[in-house]
């Protein structure tokens, strides 16, 4: 095995590209560190600053606070439910667009395709989507939160490149020479090949809809609806309640423990996407890269 000598400029290049990229990744990792020791810390030490490399006096009381907050959990089975059922309508919808658009002898596809790209750069804004929405009777339903975003142009665009890309013709007509019809060549063979594009769809697609904030805010007024984003900003923001809604004085304890409540707010909605990502990580690259470049 031959190895290949680097002179002195291939030297400082990698030392220089070594040390900007440990900064860079230090830059990018350290403020989820700070949020993760702050949360565990004493709420007197995070409000005078003294927190930044350690945690210091280690206590569980923010979390302990936050979930003793019925609504949070009210709120984590509704974000739960809208990513999931909004992620499977996602790739329903996305992945038999994508597909179909993709073969050549669907008649009009090149119209479809620009009525498609059209709504990517012009839209009717929020008061005529509200409208909409309000007419078609799903405001202040939990169909508010998945039917106008059920699909997304974007997505739409990268699934039929990807099948254009990836699925051969020849395939196709091999498979129905055997007498396969086009729902069962799709269910048996396009889909166990597209791994990599439906696991970077989901992912795509659960964030959006674990993340959603603006749309519940708009749609929604029942409080058994609100997504977990509603819940802690009814917590960490309004700071005044009705009912059984914790109240966070300014004179009171509960101020100071209400500052690593945020924090511990950060990793409870980071978590569960966090815990998905390792999942799909690995066709993560390969299905942006084929969707988005190849043609």
């Amino acid at each position: 095995m031959n190895v290949i000598k680097k002179n002195k400029a291939d030297r400082i290049f990698d030392t220089f590209n070594y040390t900007f990229m440990t900064i860079l990744i230090l830059i990018v990792l350290y403020p989820l560190y700070l949020i993760v020791i702050s949360s565990v810390s004493n709420p007197y030490a995070v409000n005078s600053g003294t927190v930044w490399l350690i945690p210091e006096g280690f206590t569980m009381e923010g979390y302990k606070k936050l979930f003793e907050f019925g609504k949070v959990w009210i709120g984590y089975r509704n974000s739960l439910f809208y990513a999931v059922f909004g992620t499977v309508l996602n790739l329903s919808l996305t992945l038999t667009a994508g597909y179909a658009l993709s073969r050549h002898d669907l008649v009009g596809r090149n119209f479809f395709m620009f009525i498609i790209a059209f709504t990517m750069f012009f839209g009717g804004g929020i008061i005529p989507t509200y409208l909409l929405v309000k007419d078609l009777g799903m405001v202040n339903t939990i169909w508010s939160q998945v039917i106008p975003n059920a699909v997304s142009a974007f997505n739409i665009i990268i699934a039929r490149t990807f099948f254009q890309t990836t699925i051969p013709k020849g395939l196709l007509e091999a498979a129905q020479v055997d007498g396969c019809t086009t729902t069962k060549f799709f269910f048996k063979i396009v889909l166990p090949l597209s791994v990599p594009i439906i696991a970077v769809i989901a992912l795509f697609s659960a964030v959006a809809h674990w993340n959603s904030y603006f749309q519940a805010l708009i749609y929604l007024r029942d409080e058994s609806l609100y997504p977990l984003q509603i819940i802690l900003r009814e917590i960490l923001i309004v700071n005044e309640s009705q009912g059984d809604t914790m109240v966070i004085s300014p004179d009171s304890e509960l101020q100071d423990v209400s500052e690593i409540m945020k924090y511990g707010a950060i990793i409870v909605t980071s978590l569960p996407v966090l815990i998905l990502y390792p999942f799909v990580q690995k066709y993560f690259v390969k299905g942006v890269m084929i969707g988005s470049i190849k043609e």
